[in-house]
């Protein structure tokens, strides 16, 4: 299996691009809906430029990467099948699952606002904005652990993260309301 560490930095390199494009798409959507409550023409310069952005970066970047990602995983899987026997696996699984679920439903938003459908605030944009991130911490807990039980306490982290989230955001919306233009 000379070529097993390639299959594994691909899958590597393609999920650190999914997560990225995951981690960027809700942004460009607080910007959209930001822009979307603007007046002329601000509104639709911003608005045209903003969904060909996230265009660009849902259908070059974050869904091939994903699929990419996922056909790795699965040759890895195809070549290490021990690995499906192991429970932190089973849990892996069950997190990547909840990643594809989670960006079904972001893939909706931007589909919305594709079309001018605005339907959520900006602030629910930036905390929708987390998701991915707690499902990045609880698979790397995962992985890096190889542990069903010890995930507990980096999913423990994950709450304490955000805790710290939430607080963030609520100062940062403390200046935002000082300071518009933060």
């Amino acid at each position: 299996m000379e070529y097993y560490n390639y299959i594994k930095s691909l899958h590597l390199i393609f999920v650190i691009t999914w997560f990225a494009g995951l981690f960027y798409i809700p942004r460009l959507f607080v910007y959209q809906i930001e822009a979307f409550h603007k007046s002329s023409p601000e509104k639709e310069i911003l608005g045209k430029q903003l969904r060909l952005m996230a265009k660009r970066l849902w259908t070059i970047i974050t869904w091939p990467s994903a699929i990419l990602a996922t056909i790795f995983a699965v040759w890895l899987l195809i070549l290490q099948p021990q690995w499906l026997q192991q429970p932190w696996m089973h849990v892996k699984l069950t997190f990547v699952l909840l990643l594809y679920l989670y960006q079904y439903k972001t893939h909706i938003y931007y589909k919305q606002l594709q079309n001018n459908v605005v339907k959520k605030s900006s602030n629910f944009m930036r905390l929708w904005n987390e998701g991915a991130t707690f499902i990045l911490f609880a698979v790397v807990f995962l992985v890096i652990l190889k542990s069903a039980i010890n995930w507990v306490f980096g999913v423990i982290g994950i709450f304490v993260l955000g805790v710290l989230i939430m607080l963030g955001f609520k100062m940062y919306k403390r200046i935002r309301e000082k300071n518009p233009d933060a």
